[in-house]
């Protein structure tokens, strides 16, 4: 069975006279049963950070092979795949060449074996990773096509404009899960990765954590059903969009991946999708302001699969009124998502103040990140932000900032700021 798409625009169409920003909340929904939906053809890749950081403690290369184990073994049969081990350079581990292999018993348990025999040992340049399982994927020519990275450190043996080069040059080619194992690495670094490669970001302070998560996301790309879909604006003569944000499950900017597909019409990417999967897109379109009482198409939306096939349509509209009862009336799900964006931003900022010692200033952000997730709801949140700060009263956002906490503690809060709270829609 094939997934059917939907597509669905929340706003409040009411502008005032003289206004000119249009803003509404897109969410697509893919349905199917699990058991009904047929995966596509499907290729995996998983890398594996093998420098020397990986042998101390030796348990943390040791929990590294057991869940590339785990993640091998959550392959179907028929799942094309190969095994990288990232230093300053980059390596297929299995099979030797490179290239990828089709997935059955034997091929497995090759490909464990070899990661059995692993060894940490060299320097850092996730780019050099990357560009690897780019030329892995580069002959597959089926569906969904994805890769798990996983460090423990920070990308020292390349440059900052290198990595930006090789993320210009594969985004839109593959996805790409990370995981950060410990507290050595950058979350500004990993999240890099995962927003320019469609996937998320996640921190694993316990390496025994790390078999479960891997199969975990393993399973998850086996399960997608179609890939490559986008989203395709279209905006009237003398409109244009001003930005396109994912909101949900998790924040990402979308705005700078259009790419130009007909006269005033772009698309961008929103990776693969699986049965049961819904995500919310935040879309505002800047018009040419008209008359009290026009009525105005500001956007038309399509989603559109990997042939160009059209899954599902939706409009944005815009009017104009002298009431300002109308015009004054929040979407609750444009409002829901705003303070979303804004939580995870007074999350970063106040963390980053924190680290450079500004305490009125890391106290009045994280501050306002607590009232901001106890008035939407988002207790997972809360708690997370109750680990580094002490929290007196959360309807007003009054906190004090704890004298002493965990790294790991912090960087869960900084690593998982963009996970949202849905919204439920009305």
């Amino acid at each position: 069975m094939a997934l059917e798409f939907a597509v669905e625009v929340f706003q409040n169409e009411y502008l005032p006279e003289g206004a000119a920003d249009v803003d509404a909340i897109v969410t697509v929904t893919a349905t199917g049963a699990a058991a009904q939906v047929v995966p596509a053809d499907a290729a995996e890749v998983v890398i594996v950070d093998t420098s020397a950081s990986m042998a101390y403690p030796p348990s943390k290369l040791a929990a590294a092979k057991q869940a590339t184990a785990a993640a091998i073994d959550a392959l179907r049969d028929g799942v094309w795949f190969a095994v990288v081990a990232g230093t300053d350079t980059a390596r297929t581990v299995y099979p030797r060449a490179r290239k990828l292999v089709v997935a059955d018993a034997r091929t497995r348990a090759a490909a464990k074996q070899a990661v059995r025999m692993l060894r940490a040992d060299g320097g850092t340049a996730m780019g050099r990773w990357l560009t690897l399982a780019d030329e892995l994927f580069a002959g597959f020519e089926g569906g969904p096509r994805h890769a798990i990275l996983l460090t423990d450190g920070e990308n020292q043996h390349e440059s900052p404009r290198r990595l930006t080069a090789v993320l210009d040059a594969v985004a839109g080619r593959f996805t790409c899960d990370c995981r950060g194992v410990g507290t050595d690495w950058q979350v500004a670094e990993l999240r890099r990765i995962a927003e320019a490669m469609l996937g998320t970001v996640d921190i694993v302070a316990d390496p025994e954590g790390l078999a479960a998560d891997f199969r975990s996301m393993a399973a998850s790309a086996m399960g997608k059903a179609v890939a490559d879909v986008s989203l395709r604006l279209w905006t009237p003569e003398g409109a244009r969009v001003v930005s396109l944000k994912e909101v949900s499950p998790g924040l990402r900017d979308l705005t700078g991946r259009r790419v130009e597909s007909g006269p005033r019409t772009g698309e961008y990417p929103t990776g693969a999708w699986g049965g049961a999967e819904s995500r919310d897109y935040h879309l505002r379109v800047r018009v040419r302001p008209a008359g009290v009482g026009d009525r105005m198409l500001a956007s038309r939306v399509g989603l559109v699969g990997p042939s160009g096939d059209v899954l599902g349509r939706g409009r944005v509209l815009a009017v104009w009124t002298e009431d300002s009862a109308l015009s004054t009336r929040i979407s609750s799900e444009v409002a829901h998502y705003t303070g979303q964006a804004e939580l995870a931003e007074a999350i970063q900022d106040g963390l980053e103040a924190r680290k450079s010692g500004d305490v009125d200033r890391a106290t009045a952000k994280l501050g306002r990140a607590v009232r901001l997730a106890h008035e939407s709801g988002n207790s997972d949140t809360a708690k997370l932000l109750a680990r580094v700060v002490e929290v007196e009263d959360p309807r007003t956002g009054t906190v004090k900032l704890r004298a002493r906490v965990a790294d790991a503690d912090e960087m869960t809060l900084d690593t998982r700021s963009t996970v949202t709270k849905r919204v439920g829609k009305g």
